[in-house]
C-alpha cells in the first residue's frame, strides 16, 4: 500500500513548504497546514528528499577502510548531525519509533540500528526500531561487512578482513556484561546487542546506536585488554538510550550515569581495584582538561549553557542560537557526572540501596526524555528521609552548586582500593624520573602481570614527570617493549606522548605511525596538541602528518585539527 498522503492517495494534498535559516549546521523546513491541527491529531506527512552531503552521511574511499577494496557509508547522528540525514526533529527531547528501507549494490550490506533486520530480493533490506529513541540514535552502515555470533543474543559485524579477530576478542563476553548490568539495572530492552567495528577513521571509541554499537578497530588489542569501552556502551542501554538528556546543555545525565553505571558493572566483572585505577585514570584526564581550559571554564559545569547569550531555550532546542553542541564535547560530564553520581550515592550510604534507585529511576523514566530537574526530583522524593535533612543545600556540596559552578568536583569518590595497584606504578615511575637510574630496583619490578589501566596509569605518571633526565625515555623504552611497541591504543597513545614530552627523535615515526593507523578524535587531538607547543620538528611533524592524514579523518576531526594548527576550521 502506498503511504498515505503519497502519490497513489487521491486524499494527499501537496503542502507549501520553505527552508529557513536555523543554524551553521542546518536549516528548518517550514510546513505550512492547511488548517491548525488539533491537539493529539495524526499528521502524515510525506516529504521527498535528497541527503548525502552534509556531515552526518560520511562516504569513505576504499583507502580509508580496513580491506582498502570496497568503499562505505556510515551516518553518525550525536548530537545534531541526523539533520543531514534525513529531515527529523532533531532534538534529544523527542523520541519516536521508525522503520526503512534500504536498497544497495551488489557485493555490500546495510545494517542500521533497529530492533528487526531483514535481507530481501534485489540486496533490499527492511529494517524496524520498535522503541521509542531520540533521533541521533538512528544509525546506517553500508559496506563490505559480514558477522559472526559471539552470544545468545549478540553478533559482531565487521569487514571480512577484521571478522576473525572480532569474534576471538568478543566470543562470550557481551553476554557477561548484559547479565551484570540487568542485575543491576533492570531489564535489556533492546533485543539484540550487536558490535559493528568501524573502518580506522571512525572519531569515536564508540557510539552507543540501540541494538548496534559502532566501534573502533582500536578496540580490536588482540589480548581482550580494551573490553571495558563496550561495558561502557552496553551501560547506554540503560542511561541515555532508555533515558535520554531532554537536552545536550545536560549532557552529564547520559554520560555522568553511564560512566557510574560502567563502574559498577566493572566493580561486578573484575572486582573494586582495578575499577578504581581505571577511574583514577579518567580523573587524570578530567584534570588534564580542566588544567588546559582553567578551572572556572564555563564547559567545566555539569549544566552547560549552549545558547550564546546565555538564554535557556526550552523543549531540547538548545541548539537554536547556532553554537553546535558537538564543539562542547569534554571530558567533564563524563567525570564530573560521574563524581556527582557518586555524591548521590555517598548520601545514600548503601550501594544495594543506591542500586535499587538507579533501576527506580530507569523504570520511571523510560523511553523518556528528562532534565537534571526531574532526576534530582525523583531521588529526593525516592529518599524523603534525605530530602527532609535538606541534602540539596548541605554547604559547598549544594545540588545547584554541582550544576552550576564551574571547577573541580566538590565531591570525590574515594579509589583507595585501587592503591595496591597504583603504589607500585607510582614507584616505578618515581624510579624512572631520578637522575642516576638505579637499574637494580628497576629490575626488580615485574610488569609482565600488570593489566592496560596499571599500565597506563604508570605511563600518566612518568608524563607528569617528562621531560625525564637525558636518556631515562630511551632506557625505558628499551626495557619494555611490551610498552614502546605494543599495538594497544590506549598505551600507543601515552607512549607517543612521552616520546614528544621528552623531544625522543628516534621514536617520532611511532607518532606518525599511530595517527596513520586509525582516526579517533581522543588520541589524534591530543598528539596534535603536543606535537604543536613543542619544538620546531614536532611542529613539522605535526603539519607532515596531517596533509598526509586529513583525508582518511572525519571531517570534524579535521577541523578540530586544523583549528590546533592554526589552519582556521572549527571555531
Amino acid at each position: 500500500l502506498p503511504p498515505p498522503g503519497g502519490p497513489g492517495d487521491p486524499a494527499g494534498q501537496a503542502l507549501p513548504v520553505e527552508s529557513r535559516p536555523f543554524a551553521s549546521y542546518g536549516s528548518a523546513l517550514h510546513i505550512n497546514l492547511p488548517q491548525a491541527p488539533r491537539a493529539g491529531q495524526l499528521l502524515t506527512l510525506l516529504i521527498d528528499y535528497e541527503a548525502g552531503e552534509g556531515p552526518g552521511v560520511c562516504w569513505l574511499s576504499p583507502e580509508q577502510t580496513a580491506g582498502k577494496q570496497k568503499p562505505y557509508m556510515y551516518t553518525q547522528g550525536q548530537a545534531v548531525l541526523n539533520r543531514s540525514f534525513f529531515p527529523c526533529f532533531d532534538t534529544p527531547s523527542v523520541k519516536f519509533t521508525y522503520s526503512a528501507t534500504v536498497k544497495v549494490p551488489e557485493g555490500f550490506t546495510a545494517v542500521m540500528s533497529a530492533t528487526s533486520w531483514e535481507k530481501q530480493k534485489d540486496n533490499t533490506f527492511v529494517f524496524k526500531m520498535s522503541q521509542p529513541i531520540p533521533s541521533y540514535l538512528i544509525a546506517l552502515v553500508v559496506g563490505d561487512i559480514v558477522s559472526a555470533d559471539v552470544g545468545p543474543r549478540s553478533r559482531v559485524w565487521a569487514e571480512p578482513c577484521l571478522i576473525e579477530a572480532a569474534k576471538k576478542e568478543y566470543d562470550g563476553v557481551i553476554e557477561e556484561f548484559l547479565v551484570v548490568g540487568e542485575k543491576l539495572f533492570g531489564p535489556y530492552v533492546w533485543g539484540r546487542y550487536d558490535i559493528l567495528f568501524m573502518p580506522p577513521s571512525f572519531p569515536f571509541g564508540g557510539m552507543e546506536n540501540p541494538c548496534l554499537t559502532f566501534v573502533t578497530p582500536c578496540l580490536l588489542a588482540g589480548d581482550r585488554s580494551l573490553v571495558d569501552v563496550i561495558i561502557h556502551e552496553i551501560s547506554h542501554s540503560w542511561f541515555g538510550n532508555l533515558v535520554t538528556n531532554a537536552t545536550w546543555g545536560e549532557f552529564w545525565l547520559n554520560e555522568g550515569f553511564t560512566m557510574y553505571a560502567q563502574r559498577r558493572i566493572s566493580t561486578e566483572v573484575y572486582g573494586l581495584p582495578y575499577t578504581c585505577l581505571e577511574a583514577a585514570t579518567g580523573r587524570a584526564l578530567l584534570r588534564q582538561h580542566m588544567d588546559a581550559t582553567g578551572e572556572d571554564h564555563p564547559l567545566n559545569k555539569l549544566r552547560v549553557v549552549i545558547e550564546p547569550g546565555g538564554q535557556r531555550v526550552s523543549e531540547g532546542f538548545s541548539f537554536f542560537l547556532g553554537v553546535n553542541p558537538d564543539d562542547t564535547y569534554n571530558e567533564t560530564p563524563y567525570e564530573k557526572g560521574y563524581c556527582f553520581v557518586s555524591y548521590l550515592a555517598h548520601l545514600v550510604g548503601n550501594q544495594s540501596k543506591f542500586d535499587a534507585f538507579l533501576q527506580a529511576y530507569v523504570n520511571r523514566f523510560k523511553f523518556q526524555s528528562i532534565t537534571a530537574d526531574d532526576t534530582l526530583g525523583f531521588f529526593l522524593e525516592y529518599f524523603p528521609e534525605l530530602k527532609e535533612k535538606g541534602v540539596d543545600s548541605i554547604p559547598g556540596f549544594e545540588f545547584d552548586r554541582w550544576l552550576n559552578t564551574p571547577g573541580w568536583p566538590p565531591y570525590l569518590p574515594d579509589l583507595s582500593p585501587g592503591q595496591q595497584l597504583m603504589r607500585p606504578a607510582d614507584e616505578l615511575a618515581e624510579l624512572w624520573a631520578a637522575d642516576g637510574l638505579n637499574m637494580e630496583a628497576i629490575e626488580a619490578v615485574d610488569i609482565t602481570g600488570w593489566r592496560t589501566y596499571q599500565l597506563v596509569y604508570f605511563l600518566d605518571r612518568v608524563l607528569q614527570k617528562s621531560p625525564l633526565p637525558e636518556g631515562n625515555v630511551k632506557r625505558l623504552s628499551k626495557m619494555y617493549p611490551k610498552i614502546s611497541t605494543s599495538q594497544n591504543a590506549e598505551l600507543r597513545l601515552r607512549w607517543c606522548q612521552i616520546v614528544l614530552k621528552n623531544n625522543l627523535e628516534a621514536e617520532y615515526s611511532k607518532v606518525k605511525d599511530f595517527l596513520h593507523s586509525q582516526g579517533k578524535q581522543k588520541y589524534t587531538l591530543p598528539l596534535y596538541r603536543a606535537m604543536w607547543g613543542g619544538s620546531e620538528a614536532t611542529r613539522a611533524l605535526a603539519m607532515e602528518t596531517f596533509s598526509a592524514t586529513a583525508p582518511q579523518l572525519h571531517v570534524n576531526v579535521q577541523n578540530y585539527v586544523k583549528k590546533i594548527l592554526g589552519l582556521g576550521g572549527a571555531e
